[in-house]
């Protein structure tokens, strides 16, 4: 893709973000949806292209009344939207659509007009995984995260740290589920879920959504808002297994779909000036910095420890709260995409000053999936 072809001109999350017990799954959708196309001035009629996953996008077109030339269904889990939003780049540049309408709602907290999902016996993780007693995300992500903790020396303290400087961020953000200020002793003092993680190194469980609205550069200077440029965008998988993971202290998707984006976007870390990293666990940011090359294997958690990444630090890193303090309604993805663009256009609640490159990263299951944004305002 060349880099600033495509622009961001609609963006918008949910009327409400939390607990929404009298909306639908596919409602939150719509919601998001029509609060991206009033943001830019569009309405359904504008739109071309639609992408979305937990819903088929066949639901959605028809609930929106839109009639596509151009459909994406593609569902890795939470780093689903960073991939729609590379296809939906890559369409717009082949002349397959115009304009792109991405979104996400889920039901995570309350269940209303969700797709029934349950463990699938014949699944390889239904095979492989589950009959050894574990059973999802909570247990399962303890595996990586033990071993990275016993070869690099990642302590207790440092991993609680993640949440405290998030929970910073999340401080001055008033959409945030959780604003109120925290220690590593009050994590340590929370309730323990699977060893090592405490509830509040967890992510949240939540109701919301969000929409991205993509067209031309060139179209985008007729739009109302500040258009936010893609700049570059990676993509990869790696095992639906994470006990199947070719190393425990290191994703190969993270790897994969980091080096794309950069090498794509034609920058520098040191180019960057905000980033987003997926934090369902607290263990993922982490993981992030250290894959995607911010810093050497093994020192992300002094880095964090150090304010790196705090407000007023040199990499001001997950600045909505994160998956631990802002939103997590099941796939997160969306949620990182929206405060990258924000961020781009200058309204962020807890606004970066002079932010010119952001750098969306997102995972997709247990380390099975991953997408990368890079995004700019000039």
């Amino acid at each position: 893709m060349k880099p600033r072809s495509i622009a961001i001109v609609g963006a918008a999350e949910t009327t409400e973000l939390g607990k929404i017990p009298n909306v639908s799954q596919i409602q939150l959708h719509a919601d998001a949806a029509l609060n991206a196309m009033a943001d830019c001035g569009l309405g359904p009629k504008d739109i071309d292209g639609i992408a979305c996953a937990a819903e088929w996008p066949t639901d959605l077109a028809h609930y929106l009344g839109i009639t596509p030339s151009w459909v994406d269904g593609t569902m890795v889990g939470g780093c689903s939207f960073m991939i729609h939003l590379r296809h939906a780049a890559a369409a717009i540049n082949e002349g397959l659509c115009t304009t792109v309408l991405i979104t996400h709602g889920e039901s995570g907290r309350s269940w209303v007009g969700s797709k029934a999902m349950g463990n699938n016996q014949a699944s390889l993780g239904g095979q492989f995984e589950i009959p050894f007693g574990c059973l999802g995300p909570p247990t399962m992500f303890t595996v990586p995260v033990l071993r990275y903790m016993k070869d690099r020396g990642l302590t207790h303290e440092q991993l609680a740290n993640v949440p405290v400087v998030q929970r910073e961020w999340a401080a001055m953000n008033p959409r945030a589920s959780f604003q109120d200020p925290i220690t590593v002793q009050d994590v340590f003092d929370s309730k323990m879920i699977a060893y090592p993680f405490h509830i509040l190194e967890c992510c949240l469980v939540t109701d919301g959504g969000g929409a991205l609205i993509l067209t031309t550069a060139e179209r985008a200077k007729d739009f109302p808002t500040k258009p936010v440029y893609v700049l570059g965008t990676g993509e990869s998988v790696e095992t639906p297994m994470i006990s199947q993971m070719k190393d425990f202290t290191s994703s190969s998707a993270f790897r994969v779909s980091g080096a794309k984006a950069f090498n794509e976007a034609g920058i520098s870390h040191s180019d960057v000036d905000h980033l987003m990293i997926y934090d369902a666990f607290a263990h993922l940011p982490i993981y992030g910095l250290e894959d995607l090359g911010f810093v050497k294997p093994g020192e992300a958690g002094d880095y964090i420890w150090e304010r790196n990444t705090a407000p007023g630090g040199e990499l001001p890193m997950n600045t909505n709260g994160g998956g631990l303090s802002y939103m997590h309604s099941g796939m997160y993805g969306m949620y990182a995409l929206q405060e990258s663009v924000r961020q781009m256009r200058g309204i962020a609640p807890a606004q970066v000053e002079g932010a010119k490159i952001s750098v969306c990263h997102g995972v997709g299951g247990m380390f099975g999936a991953s997408g990368t944004v890079i995004m700019t305002n000039e």
